[in-house]
């Protein structure tokens, strides 16, 4: 019957008092022992070596006998007497001897180990001294055993061994067993944490046949909070919060495929509790006949939240947190494919603010982005959770509704919207109610797609600013008509300048005392090939809103200097003109260096140009205006306010500003003989001015009853067709 005797992992203590074990029983009952068997015992590394069955029945020599068995085991073992001297070996000492240089015999029988040891010390062995000692102490009894691990070289190679001396009867047994192979292992492991412990990335190591932890870095045990030999002790499925059974599948899918495990992103709680997104990547190493598993977590919640905050940027409104144009856009294209499944309308309303402008240029731009944060709030209010608000881009805001059914009529929603903004703000402290104009668009009634239907409801909007704002309009067939005529009419503008389609007509201004002109209006006309002579009322609002008023602005004033010059050099004489200003001269061009400029270069006294301006200019930007008519009033340019009484009409923007005359509105001229409100109004202004000291311009005067009232109420001058139209 054969005998087995499983041993641990090599190196293990439990395997040497084994082996040890065995040895005594081989020297103590070698009388009994007459055809025993040793199949296997634990090499090194944990790996199982499978020894031969000795081959030849054992003799009665004991020495013979005992040689049976030591040659069996996978050592190199010796067997001392009390005096140190070497009695017995087996046949792996001999290639331990060959490596040895100490051992001059080579077999060894009947050397003395402990000279062997001491001829080592006098070559600087450390070992050698500490094996000396520890032999001694075997053989005289102070120690049961005595252990240690050294290396072993020898020109072709470095091999690491584990040596024991044991007690034996009348003697003691020395075994070195080759670790080498361990002590790779545990060196390419310690080079191996090394690195791990190098990265701020989370690794572990682990054994697929154990299930357990080889080695884990420091960024593991700092993420789970825990030491090395806490986490170690730990199983890797409660670290991953999951069933043994799960990870071994998984593990065994990556052994299958020979292929790291594509990278996969969740999210896993700390020990502190808080929360932190991680990559994860795993593959499987074949090391040593056996499957490592090489798991690395990286903490990526920093990249995560880098990524959420571009894409924030990208898609979002920075100062209202409204999806802006591009997330609009692709809302509402996917709220047109679930129209035309689901066979509802989506409407598109377009909300613009009325007279924001306004509020940016006399309250400053910090107070409407707060105007623009809070109406965004309130928009929101006035929808339900799967409708989409959005902001476009400066007061333009946009909101798609699905429509169900009638109960989210987009009228509703727009009336809900007016309501809302009786409401007043409160902007830092400044009390502020504010209107909203609003197109709306139906698909599929009026468009198909994205950019039409937005298009279409900016339209409408438009439509319902012209409406007198506070209000919202439909988009009509009709609306799409006049909106291709304003597109046309915008690109022949934009041509109209460089093809010299431009010209001026002057209509005369009279002193109303003498009768005489003492003054012209310079007006400007269009001469738009195939069309004649257009109305300003038509293409002055489209020059405006395009900004195409600001290089034609500058057009007129060189005109108008140019022909002072000429006049001046004629038998007309110097005549004063004026000319009208837009606010967005002030705001977009250089008006002052404009002026300054064609005065010097046609030779023309500052005097002879009058600018004239709206209330609602003054209204715009309001320092910068004061600074530049200030400076423009030192050249010696007059200034005057054009339909005064239609605006603001304040007395303190009269005293602030450098102004020289007003022009009563052609709105209270018209009824100024038959409604005596009017008349009122008229008399009131020219008294205003008169007691500043400005001149009183009425325009509008057609009929010899307005002259005769102007002139019992003293008006300096007048200007209408009852003198003369505009002319060339």
């Amino acid at each position: 019957m054969s005998t087995f005797t499983t041993l641990p992992a090599l190196g293990d203590n439990g395997e040497i008092s084994a082996l040890i074990e065995v040895l005594n029983k081989a020297g103590q009952r070698l009388e009994q022992l007459t055809a025993g068997e040793i199949d296997s015992v634990a090499g090194t590394d944990g790996r199982m070596f499978v020894l031969q069955h000795a081959q030849e029945q054992l003799r009665s020599s004991d020495t013979i006998r005992q040689a049976a068995i030591l040659n069996a085991l996978p050592a190199h073992i010796a067997l001392l007497n009390t005096q140190g001297f070497i009695i017995s070996v087996n046949e792996g000492w001999q290639q331990f001897a060959e490596m040895n240089m100490y051992i001059d015999n080579k077999k060894g029988v009947g050397t003395n180990y402990l000279e062997i040891c001491d001829h080592a010390m006098g070559r600087d062995a450390v070992e050698a001294q500490q094996v000396a000692e520890g032999i001694r102490f075997v053989l005289d009894g102070s120690e049961q055993s005595f252990m240690i691990e050294y290396p072993c070289h020898s020109p072709s190679q470095q091999r690491w061994f584990l040596m024991t001396v044991t007690p034996y009867p009348s003697g003691a047994v020395v075994m070195h067993i080759d670790i080498t192979k361990r002590k790779q292992a545990e060196m390419r492991l310690r080079h191996l944490a090394l690195a791990m412990d190098g990265t701020t990335d989370a690794i572990y190591l682990i054994d697929r046949s154990t299930m357990r932890y080889v080695h884990v870095n420091d960024a593991a045990c700092h993420l789970h909070n825990k030491n090395r030999n806490q986490l170690i002790a730990m199983p890797p499925w409660e670290v991953n919060s999951t069933t043994r059974g799960e990870l071994e599948s998984v593990y065994d899918d990556l052994i299958d495929s020979g292929l790291p495990a594509k990278p996969s992103e969740y999210m896993r709680k700390r020990m502190d509790g808080s929360q932190m997104w991680v990559e994860l990547r795993q593959q499987a190493e074949l090391s040593e006949e056996r499957w490592k598993i090489i798991v690395v977590e990286r903490d990526i919640t920093e990249r995560r939240e880098a990524g959420a905050r571009l894409h924030r940027m990208a898609h979002y409104d920075v100062l209202t947190g409204l999806p802006n144009r591009k997330l609009f856009y692709d809302a509402l294209s996917k709220a047109l494919i679930v129209s035309a499944a689901s066979k509802c309308l989506v409407s598109v309303l377009f909300i613009d603010l009325d007279h924001f402008k306004i509020v940016n240029d006399t309250l400053g731009h910090a107070i409407g982005d707060e105007l623009l944060v809070q109406f965004s709030s309130r928009l929101v209010q006035c929808v339900r959770i799967r409708d989409t608000v959005g902001r476009l881009g400066g007061d333009e805001f946009a909101i798609i509704l699905m429509m169900e059914d009638e109960t989210h009529n987009p009228a509703i929603v727009a009336n809900k919207i007016r309501e809302t903004l009786r409401i007043p703000f409160d902007l830092k402290g400044h009390e502020m109610t504010v209107t909203a104009s609003i197109g709306i668009t139906i698909h599929p009634n009026d468009a198909s797609d994205t950019e039409t239907l937005i298009k279409y409801a900016d339209t409408a909007m438009y439509r319902a600013k012209q409406a007198g704002r506070d209000t919202y309009r439909f988009f009509t067939a009709q609306m799409n008509i006049e909106m291709l005529v304003r597109l046309d009419l915008e690109n022949a503008l934009h041509k109209a300048l460089l093809n010299h389609e431009f010209v001026l007509h002057y209509q005369p201004k009279v002193d109303v005392k003498s009768g005489r002109v003492a003054g012209l209006e310079a007006l400007i006309r269009w001469q738009r090939p195939g069309n004649g002579l257009v109305s300003p009322a038509i293409f002055i609002p489209v020059l405006e809103e395009t900004g195409l008023i600001v290089a034609v602005g500058s057009w007129v004033i060189e005109e108008v200097c140019k022909q002072i010059s000429l006049w001046m050099h004629s038998s007309v004489g110097p005549i004063q003109v004026s000319v009208n200003v837009s606010s967005r001269q002030f705001i977009d061009g250089d008006l002052q260096a404009e002026i300054v400029k064609a005065l010097s270069e046609n030779q023309v006294p500052a005097k002879l140009l009058e600018l004239e301006l709206t209330e609602s200019i003054l209204m715009v930007n309001t320092n910068q205006t004061i600074e530049t008519l200030q400076n423009l009033k030192q050249q010696g340019v007059q200034i005057s306010i054009d339909d005064f009484g239609t605006g603001y009409s304040s007395l303190a923007y009269l005293r602030r500003f450098p102004i020289d005359k007003l022009k009563i509105d052609i709105a209270f001229i018209r009824n100024i003989t038959t409604d005596a409100d009017d008349a009122a109004m008229a008399l009131a202004i020219i008294r205003i001015a008169h007691s500043l000291k400005l001149d009183v311009i009425a325009e509008g005067v057609e009929t010899l009853a307005q002259l005769d009232f102007l002139r019992k109420y003293h008006c300096d001058q007048i200007q209408g067709y009852y003198f003369s139209k505009p002319l060339p």
